[in-house]
């Protein structure tokens, strides 16, 4: 399972989010929110939303691109799950269902409901991961036509708050072969990061 949450101040968040109506058809269904956060959290990574695989087992990035993501950040599962020193609070909590071309897009208001109140209370944060366009030009206030790709290029304008990646998706590995510097540079930087900050 995602980590259980065992501080009362984000416990009672958590219910909060279980109780607001615009999350009723998922409550009434027993779909409880997907995300991890703590007063200890260090790091805290900014998905897109939990996807169907997420939802069933009720464990987030339970599926390739969470074993990708923890390749880029050079930890193992149980880290990743287990340290209490990783916030995982994607910009929605449940799934959003799938469209056409894949997943669909997180709810628009959900993150600037939620994130902030959760963010007042991890005080030693030192990294925000910000995984995928929409964590990225939410929290780096970008347009909406700004190219994400850019963006990763130029990830060290954002340091040392923020780290923007693209999704570690399997479908992105024509992207990865494209941008060789992202391997090259990008992955080795972000993994000395990460191992400094989780001393």
């Amino acid at each position: 399972m995602t980590p259980e949450i065992t501080d009362p101040r984000f416990k009672a968040i958590a219910e909060e989010i279980r109780n607001d109506p615009e999350n009723a058809s998922f409550t009434k269904r027993g779909i409880d929110p997907l995300f991890f956060a703590g007063p200890d959290c260090r790091i805290m990574i900014v998905g897109q939303a939990p996807g169907r695989v997420a939802e069933e087992s009720g464990i987030v990035w339970n599926d390739r691109s969470g074993d990708r993501l923890r390749d880029w950040m050079g930890i193992d599962r149980d880290t990743f799950y287990n340290s209490g020193k990783l916030a995982i609070v994607p910009m929605d909590f449940y799934f959003p269902g799938t469209g056409k071309s894949g997943d669909l897009p997180p709810r628009k208001d959900f993150a600037d409901k939620w994130h902030p109140r959760l963010l007042e209370l991890m005080p030693d944060l030192k990294l925000t991961i910000l995984v995928g366009s929409y964590a990225t030009k939410r929290y780096l206030q970008l347009k909406s036509s700004a190219s994400l790709t850019q963006v990763v290029k130029d990830y060290r304008d954002y340091l040392p708050e923020f780290f923007p990646l693209v999704h570690p998706s399997p479908r992105n590995q024509i992207w990865m072969k494209k941008n060789p510097w992202f391997d090259q540079t990008v992955i080795p930087d972000l993994q000395e990061l990460v191992a400094q900050i989780m001393r």
